[in-house]
Order: C-alpha cells, then sequence, then structure tokens
C-alpha cells in the first residue's frame, strides 16, 4: 500500500492544551464553532492519566487509564460522541518515550522501589542496574531530597508509614512514597508478632524468607499478608499498635545516633535516596533530559509496548480515535522499529472505512531535523509534526544581508564576540558538564567495557576515553543517528564521520586511534575489523550505540533549543524549534525547493506554525522578521533605549543589572508582544500589571534558560530581582515615559509590516503541501511568547461570535483585533475542504517572477487532474510600500512592472478578495493581483 493510499489524512488540525481548568466538557463546547471554522480533526495534548495537576500532560503515570482530571472515561465518552456528531476526528499526542515518577501515583515505578529488579516492571524503566559504583549495584538512585541524604534523615523528613487501606509500609519523604519491602516487614512487625491476628502471617512470612527469600515466593505470598494487615488494623488496638512499630523507627531531634535504625533499614532497600542536584552526576535511569521525575521506558521490549498501547490500540480500534502525533521520538532506542510495530499493530486493529478497506491511523513523529537533513523513508509514518515547515516558511520572511548586520550590532552593544559554530560547541559542553553527566558517565563505563575486551584498546584510559566521547558528542550535527542491530546506513556513517573529523580538530594528543575506535563502534564497522572482538560483546557494543544515540539527541536539544536560543539573539525571531542556527534565513528558490521536496516525499506531514513548544507566537515572530529588513534602525533605536533606561538598571558589586543581553532580548520580547492597539498598555493599569507579569515571567525564563547571569540549578536572587525591577522601572509613567513613546513611534510600521507577514505565513501553510495545524487560539493575532504564556486562557466565545458574522469590510476595518485573521483562516479553510483532493494529491509547481518584484513575491500553483490554483503572497517589503494608517492596504504599486509567469491561461477570481486578473502568454500582472490584498489564492474563472 502506498504512502498516499495508507493513511486517512485531515484537512486541517486544531490544537488543544487539555488540563483540569479546560477539559473534554470544555472541548465539546467548543466543537460547533471548530466544525464551522473548517476543521477537519482536533488534535489534543496527552489526555492518558498524568500527574494530578499537570497543565500539559506529558508526566503520564497511567497509560491504561483516561485522566481523571479531564473528566475521565465518562467525559471522553460524552467528547467522543460529540465529535462524532459534527463529524470531527481526534489525534491524540502520546508519550512513548517516558512515564512521570516519583511522588505517589505511578503504580509502576512504586512496584520497581519496592520489589528492585525483581518487580515485574524493573526493566519497563531505562534502569542500570550494574552501575559502576558499588553503592548502586542493583540499587535505583532516586533524587528527590531538598537537602542532603545526612540533613534530611536527622530533620525527621524521611518518615516510615503504614497505610491501612493498603496493608502496607512506607518512607514518606513529603509527597513522594518510598514502599518498604515486604523483605522488612518481619522487622518492623517484631512487636506484634504474638497478636493474634498477626501471628500467623508474620510466621508465614518469616518461612518464606528462611526458605531463601525468592522473590517468587515473596512476590506469591506479599498480597496475602497485606489483605491481613488490612484486616487486623480494622481493630482500633492493632491499628495503634502498627502505627507504633513504625514510628519506633523514627529517631529524635537533636539525637543523631537514634536516627541510625532508620538508616539502616533504609539502606536494605532497593533504592537510594539522594539530594536531587547529585542527579546530573550520579542518576542511573535514563530521563527525559534532565528532568528528574520523568523517567525513560523500554518501548523497545514488546511487553511495554503492548501494556502502554493497550488503551490506545481499543480506542483505535472503536474509531474513537484517528491519528497519533508521537512524541520525541527521538528519545525512543530503536525509531523505526517503534513506527513499524505500531503501524502493523494499528493495520490489525483499524476500523474498515466504506469500501472495506482498513486505514491506518494518521501518524505523526515530534521529530526536529537539521538543515539538510531528510526523515528516514521508511519510517511508515505520514510525516513529522511540522517544525522543519515552520524553520523554512519563517526563514522566507527574514532578510539574510539585514540578519548579517543584525548580528554585528548585536556584538557591538553587548560586547559578546561569540561566533555560533564555537558557541554551539560550548553549550554542548556545558549541558554535558552541569546537566547531563551522569547519562555520559554510563556510557564511559560501557566504552570502557568494550575496550578492555580486547588487546588492542585496553589501554585506552577512562579519562581519555571519556575526553573523546564528549568531543564526538559536542560535533554532532544531527540530533541523532539511527544505527541498530540492521547496520548503519550511508546517511549514519556519514554523520558520524562528520562528528569525529570535528573531534579530530579539537583533539589534544597523538592518541587520535581512540577517535576511530569509537567511530568503528557506532557505525558497527567494528564487526568486520574485529570479528572476534564484536562477536565477545555484541550485547553490549548494541546497548552502548543506542544509549549514545539517545544522548546525543538530548544533548542537541538541551544545549541548541533549552541554551543558545536564548544566548545567541541578534533576530530572536531566528531562534525556533527546528530551525537551523547557521542560517535560519532563506530565499524564495530555497523554500519552493524544499516544497517541492516535501510534496514528493511527505505531503501528508504536519504544516506548523505555532505549538506548544515553539518559543514565541507566530505573530510575534513574524514582527520581529521585519527587523532583518531595517537593522541600522532598529540599533539606533536600542542604543537610545539604553541610555534612557541607565537609571533604571541596578549595580550589583559594580557590574549593572540586567546584562545588555538581557536587556536587548528584552527590547526584542517588548516590540513583539506590544498588543496590536498600542495605547491600551498606557490606558488601563490592569492591562499593563498582566502584561509586565507575563514579560518578567519570561525574562526570567529567558535569563535562566541562557545561564549566563543565572540558571535553574543555581539561581542568582539578587539579579533575578533587578532584572523585575527594571521592567517595572522602565514601564513607570509611561505617559511621560521617553522610552514607551520610542516604543509606539517604532512599532507604527513595525507592526503593520509585522502584519503583512502573518497573512502571508497564514495563506502558505494553508496552501502548501502538508495538512495545516492551528495552535488554540491563533485565529487571532498570536504574540504570545514561550509558555506557560503561550497556554494562558483561549476565549473561544468571542472568535465564534465574530466569526460568523464577519465580511471582507468588517474583518479589515478591524485587523487590529485579528478579525482579518479569522476571516482569512475561515476562508482558506472553506477552499481546502471544497478541493480536498487538490490539497492532498495535488502537485507543488513554482511560478516564475519578472521584474523588480522577484524577491519580494512569492508565487506557486497547485494543480490535480485539470483543477489548479495559484497562490501569491509578498515579504521584505519594508522599503518598498507606504504604511498608511487610514487605510491597511494601499496596493502593491511598486510592483507595476512585475510579472508572474507559468500559470495556466484564462480567467482567474480570488478566493479572499473576490479581485478578477486574466493570465495569458505574457503572465499575470503582479500588482493587480494583488491590489485589494497583500495577499491572494487564484482560482480559476
Amino acid at each position: 500500500m502506498s504512502r498516499r493510499s495508507a493513511f486517512d489524512v485531515p484537512v486541517a488540525t486544531y490544537r488543544l492544551q487539555l488540563h483540569r481548568g479546560f477539559t473534554f466538557d470544555h472541548a465539546r463546547a467548543i466543537l460547533p464553532y471548530l466544525s464551522r471554522l473548517g476543521i477537519s480533526h482536533l488534535y489534543c495534548s496527552p489526555f492518558l492519566k498524568a500527574r494530578a495537576g499537570s497543565t500539559h500532560g506529558y508526566d503520564v503515570v497511567d497509560y491504561q487509564a483516561i485522566n481523571p482530571e479531564l473528566g475521565g472515561e465518562p467525559g471522553f465518552a460524552r467528547f467522543s460522541a460529540a465529535l462524532a456528531d459534527y463529524g470531527l476526528g481526534l489525534i491524540l499526542d502520546f508519550v512513548p518515550n517516558h512515564m512521570g515518577v516519583g511522588k505517589a501515583d505511578n503504580r509502576w515505578w512504586l512496584d520497581v522501589l519496592e520489589w528492585g529488579e525483581a518487580s515485574a516492571y524493573s526493566a519497563y524503566f531505562d534502569i542500570d542496574w550494574t552501575p559502576h559504583r558499588r553503592d548502586l549495584e542493583h540499587k535505583l538512585l532516586v533524587p528527590v531530597l531538598g537537602k542532603n541524604y545526612g540533613e534530611s534523615l536527622i530533620a525527621g523528613e524521611i518518615q516510615l508509614r503504614f497505610d491501612a487501606a493498603l496493608g502496607q509500609f512506607d518512607f514518606w519523604y513529603y509527597e513522594h512514597r518510598l514502599p518498604l519491602s515486604p523483605r522488612d516487614y518481619p522487622t518492623v512487625l517484631e512487636p506484634l508478632k504474638t497478636r493474634p491476628l498477626l501471628e500467623g502471617p508474620i510466621a508465614r512470612l518469616e518461612d518464606v524468607l528462611l526458605a531463601g527469600g525468592d522473590p517468587r515466593g515473596l512476590h506469591a505470598y506479599a498480597p496475602a499478608l497485606k489483605r491481613a494487615l488490612v484486616q487486623a488494623a480494622r481493630e482500633p488496638a492493632v491499628k495503634r499498635a502498627i502505627d507504633a512499630a513504625a514510628l519506633r523507627w523514627q529517631g529524635h531531634a537533636g539525637d543523631i545516633p537514634s536516627f541510625v535504625p532508620e538508616h539502616q533499614l533504609l539502606q536494605r532497600q532497593a533504592y537510594r535516596l539522594a539530594y536531587w542536584r547529585t542527579a546530573s552526576d550520579e542518576i542511573n535511569y535514563r530521563r527525559f533530559f534532565d528532568i528528574d521525575n520523568l523517567a525513560g521506558m523500554r518501548m523497545e521490549r514488546i511487553t511495554v509496548f503492548r501494556d502502554t498501547h493497550e488503551l490506545v490500540g481499543r480506542l483505535l480500534a472503536e474509531g474513537r480515535l484517528q491519528g497519533l502525533r508521537i512524541d520525541h521520538v527521538d528519545g525512543l532506542a530503536d525509531p523505526q522499529q517503534y513506527c513499524r510495530r505500531l503501524n502493523a499493530f494499528a493495520a490489525t486493529i483499524a476500523p474498515r472505512n466504506s469500501d472495506g478497506r482498513r486505514l491506518r491511523p494518521y501518524v505523526l513523529v515530534e521529530k526536529i531535523l537539521a538543515d539538510e537533513e531528510r526523515l528516514p523513508a521508511n519510517w511508515p509514518v505520514a510525516g513529522t509534526t511540522g517544525y522543519d515547515y515552520l524553520a523554512a516558511v519563517n526563514g522566507l520572511f527574514i532578510d539574510r544581508a539585514g540578519l548579517a548586520r543584525l548580528q554585528r550590532h548585536w556584538r557591538r552593544f553587548t560586547g559578546h564576540s561569540m561566533e555560533l559554530a564555537e558557541e554551539i560547541h560550548q553549550c554542548r559542553n556545558l549541558v554535558i558538564d552541569r546537566y547531563l553527566s551522569s547519562e555520559l558517565t554510563y556510557l564511559v563505563n560501557w566504552l570502557v567495557d568494550i575496550a578492555e575486551a580486547d588487546w588492542f584498546t585496553r589501554d585506552f584510559t577512562r579519562k581519555r576515553l571519556r575526553d573523546a566521547l564528549i568531543e564526538i558528542v559536542s560535533a554532532f550535527g544531527v540530533y541523532r543517528t539511527y544505527v541498530t542491530e540492521r547496520g548503519a546506513s550511508e546517511v549514519d556513517r556519514r554523520e558520524i564521520g562528520k562528528a569525529v573529523e570535528a573531534a579530530r580538530r579539537r583533539w589534544a594528543g597523538t592518541d587520535v586511534e581512540i577517535l576511530d575506535f569509537i567511530r568503528s563502534i557506532l557505525t558497527l564497522e567494528i564487526a568486520k575489523a574485529n570479528t572476534g572482538h564484536y562477536a565477545r560483546k555484541t550485547r553490549a557494543i548494541l546497548r552502548f550505540i543506542a544509549r549514545f544515540q539517545q544522548y546525543t539527541g538530548a544533548i542537541a536539544a538541551k544545549a541548541v533549543e533549552d541554551t543558545l536560543f536564548y544566548r545567541y539573539v541578534p533576530l530572536a525571531s531566528a531562534n525556533e524549534v527546528g530551525a537551523a542556527p547557521e542560517r535560519p534565513a532563506i530565499s524564495i528558490a530555497e523554500f519552493h525547493q524544499k516544497m517541492s521536496a516535501r510534496a514528493a516525499a511527505w505531503s501528508f506531514a504536519m504544516s506548523a506554525t505555532a505549538t506548544h513548544d515553539t518559543k514565541r507566537g507566530e505573530d510575534m515572530r513574524a514582527r520581529l522578521d521585519v527587523l532583518s529588513e531595517m537593522p541600522e534602525e532598529w540599533a539606533r533605536r536600542v542604543a537610545r533605549w539604553h541610555i534612557y533606561n541607565r537609571a533604571h538598571r541596578t549595580n550589583l558589586a559594580g557590574v549593572p543589572a540586567p546584562s545588555r543581553h538581557d536587556e536587548y532580548l528584552l527590547y526584542q520580547s517588548i516590540v513583539g508582544t506590544w498588543p496590536m492597539h498600542p495605547g491600551a498598555l498606557l490606558r488601563s493599569d490592569e492591562l499593563r500589571r498582566d502584561y509586565l507579569e507575563r514579560l518578567k515571567t519570561y525574562a526570567l525564563k529567558c535569563a535562566r534558560e541562557a545561564k549566563m547571569t543565572t540558571s535553574w540549578t543555581a539561581p542568582d536572587p539578587a539579579y533575578e530581582q533587578a532584572l523585575g525591577d527594571f521592567i517595572d522601572r522602565i514601564f513607570a509613567a509611561p505617559q511621560e515615559n521617553p522610552f514607551i513613546q520610542s516604543v509606539l513611534r517604532f512599532l507604527t510600521s513595525v507592526r503593520r509590516l509585522g502584519v503583512y507577514n502573518g497573512l502571508a505565513q497564514l495563506v502558505l501553510k494553508a496552501t502548501s503541501p502538508g495538512v495545516p495545524d492551528f495552535y488554540q487560539g491563533t485565529e487571532f493575532w498570536d504574540l504570545s511568547m514561550v509558555d506557560p504564556d503561550n497556554r494562558r486562557p483561549v476565549d473561544f466565545g468571542a472568535r465564534s461570535h465574530i466569526a460568523d458574522q464577519l465580511d471582507l469590510g468588517a474583518a479589515i476595518a478591524h485587523w487590529r483585533d485579528g478579525w482579518l485573521k479569522l476571516w482569512l483562516m475561515r476562508r482558506l479553510l472553506a477552499l481546502r475542504n471544497r478541493r480536498a483532493d487538490l490539497f492532498r494529491d495535488g502537485s507543488y509547481e513554482p511560478l516564475r517572477v519578472e521584474g523588480a518584484g522577484e524577491d519580494r513575491l512569492v508565487a506557486y500553483q497547485r494543480r490535480r487532474d485539470g483543477d489548479a490554483l495559484i497562490v501569491i503572497v509578498l515579504r521584505l517589503l519594508a522599503g518598498e510600500i507606504r504604511v498608511d494608517r487610514s487605510e491597511f492596504w494601499s496596493g502593491a504599486a511598486f510592483l507595476e512592472g512585475t510579472r508572474i509567469c507559468g500559470a495556466p491561461s484564462g480567467a482567474w477570481v480570488d478566493e479572499l478578495s473576490g479581485a478578477r486578473i486574466e493570465s495569458c502568454a505574457r503572465g499575470v500582472v503582479a500588482a493587480k493581483a494583488l491590489s485589494m490584498l497583500p495577499v491572494a489564492v487564484y482560482t480559476a474563472a
């Protein structure tokens, strides 16, 4: 079955963020609006059971239950029925890479804590039970303590308690449940051995332990013992005695020796409690990046796949779920195997359509592609979630020459001489050293084991192997490779080779053969070069390769997306998930090339311009792109604002706060997020207070992510206070504030040009190859900042009311309110629904532009079986048009003499404005085609 015929492809998707403040019933209430808007599928954030209070759902604690905070199974049933009533499909954001752990809500994790390696779920999580450290052998490091272990212990913060409802003992550290091993129940219950209700159960447990303590026997008896304890605890006197038996393990404040018994009891458990800061160096389970309470899953194991997909499979089989968005696919040990397994699983359970065929669910993978990287063609998926598309469409609106000048201005203003390639390398090293060092340690341990097993590599020292790994990881140009026992592809070998050669250029010393040894492992060339060694260490080598590939992806994300993008900010809008930091701007020809390739290979992939993870709202980004067209004016403004606000900075030990770097990024953030109605913040104290709180939260997050003046792990309270104070001060007395007045004057043209960019971006997304996705609320202007700002409540009532009464005249009159964007979106979606076949299977053909506007005008046609449309949008308009306050669009006179060539001859009508044009052998007159709006979509009249 071809990729084109395999999937039930949406017309358009709409992303909803579900949480306890926006449940299934809330989502059900907006379905009539989304249906009228032209959406075909809702695309929901994870709705399997997550940690209580989760605002995002990515901390799943139970794959086999629907989140009760969203309405549980009853709420989902109502939601599902309503979706069917409106003919809407449903796509679930599914999280196979990790689960939420810690606290007291993940029964699989709690079972591992209770039974250790003997747990039925010990192999579900990616845990190294035989680490290099002897004190962690056969133990799980649990870094949940707020201070070092000794201080937490003698402060009485770790307490043994009896749960009468479950009949079990647990250590508790605040909200964290840490089960006591049943092996230790006789010790704890020693004072109750002669109690009639407990004498038999305890004696039976002791018999099991005396028989050798076989885990299977202990497992078999533990439930009966706990039931006996539940029964016995119903007697108040017994319950008091059991509680007293647990309490006797608690030490006394000020008496350190009194805590020795509790410590010894803790030492016998399958886990080792630790200060949370130890995780970066010593943790022995794979995490989601550096988040300790998200533990990696071993999804490559068939039992894990089966148990985690049980509920999802039922929803697919029942026709209540039509698609899956696979979160962080690069975190899996073998993404290709997972996708194939998921495809095969879905193929056997998917309901049949009207002609009797089973249509596989629409499956997308969240995959970040490097600039020239391609999604592996042998993955049976519809494509990516669209960050590659976002990078392409945003790059179209960045002026390459202007960006170069902005980079020079930024270096001059901040005093940073950083070069991008070197800064990326330093960011990677920083993340390796401070945040993901423990994962590197395990890689080194396994590599040492592999090296020591061969005569020719046994002399490679641990330190040099570690140094080599750091250099290779730091040089990786892609998130990861996909080498498995099936072998290494030519693409994999090329990327590994490039990283090793880059590491070689930095290598200090004569032992470069270490680098070649590691390359031979990563590419599996060792299987040919040293057959005997490979045969002896096959399992260890494949384990090392799998974890190495998972590690490079984590380093890339943490170093580039979550560090570099907050450090290197000449143009903040260029720093987006999926963007190539080295070359974010692209030409019209490059855009056409990318879209043509997309149409040929991944025409069903998602096209996104805003997601829950993007660093900036789509229209904030479109507005900031304008700065690349006016770099000199921007530099003058920043220099002036720096002078205006010098009195508002704080002196911290002779150093001004905020730093020039943070100040520069702050000015971009203000320009990018200032509301469309400029005077609103000046007139309303309430609106201004809300805006300042959002801005301060964002500025603090940016500073911590940059890790230069403060950070999440080592915050600087004085600096952070100074940063917040600075924001308050520069907005004081806004009516007379020269800084604010200068910002408003600057925004006059930037705001309108950003709107033109935003409209062009919307038209491109709705008409390019792929399935357009709309993030919640972005029907109006999206000037949001990074999460949690982009997860604020959406006023769907206002959008629904306005959508039903809009015409073009009203939309233009209220363009500042976002009505024009909503009107345009609705028109485009109506067109996609009417001509779904054209958009799903139609060709993408660039149209030639001749004349003065050839570098300003993007034009292409989509064609299928005689059906066609022409898309025309503008870019880089600063200096080309007059921004008139009284008229939204005064035409494209600067395009006089410019023609669009290659479209079929005949009459065409604009689906947006109703304008009519004629195409002939000489082409289409561009100025006429864009006389009413800065964007157009023409179909045959």
